[in-house]
């Protein structure tokens, strides 16, 4: 009997888990890895009113009023049509409000609510929480290094990503 072939030794022992291939992918790990967050804020979320997305509006709003809605969709990325129910549901909860633009009556200005301001920090200890809960494995320099990273690949795929200077 001769050594066994590779074909052969592959069949004898299967591995357990994902093909080498993917292991050794780092756009499939990053996949896989934003997956599995998106899975937890989904049921971090869950008991809340409000989902990730409205977070971002809501984090959007704290940094100032908009004076379209548009410009609120693509600052984040959104579709239009969809942030439209992403602000009805906001308003319909008090988080925010939307007035019409005195100098041009077909725009509407949407601003945080008092309500608003107490959702979102709510929502950013919860985020803070996932995000500290997923990122466990990392000490406090991995992290750095890691959103590092990950903000220069953002960056260079969207410009919306690019830090602009203080």
């Amino acid at each position: 009997m001769g050594m066994p072939t590779k074909t052969e030794t592959r069949q004898a022992e299967p591995r357990q888990g994902p093909p080498r291939d993917l292991i050794s992918s780092t756009p499939h790990l990053l996949k896989r890895l934003a997956w599995v967050v998106k899975e937890r804020a989904a049921e971090a979320y869950e008991p809340k009113t409000v989902c990730p997305q409205h977070h971002a509006v809501l984090a959007l709003l704290d940094e100032g009023a908009r004076e379209a809605q548009a410009a609120i969709a693509d600052a984040l990325g959104y579709d239009r049509s969809q942030l439209v129910g992403l602000l009805d549901e906001l308003e319909e909860q008090g988080f925010i409000e939307r007035k019409r633009d005195p100098e041009d009556r077909r725009r509407h200005v949407v601003s945080l609510t008092g309500a608003g301001e107490e959702a979102l920090a709510d929502l950013r200890a919860l985020s803070k929480r996932i995000e500290r809960e997923f990122l466990a494995p990392l000490d406090a320099d991995e992290r750095k290094t890691l959103h590092a990273l990950l903000l220069k690949l953002a960056a260079h795929h969207d410009p919306r990503y690019v830090e602009k200077p203080k």
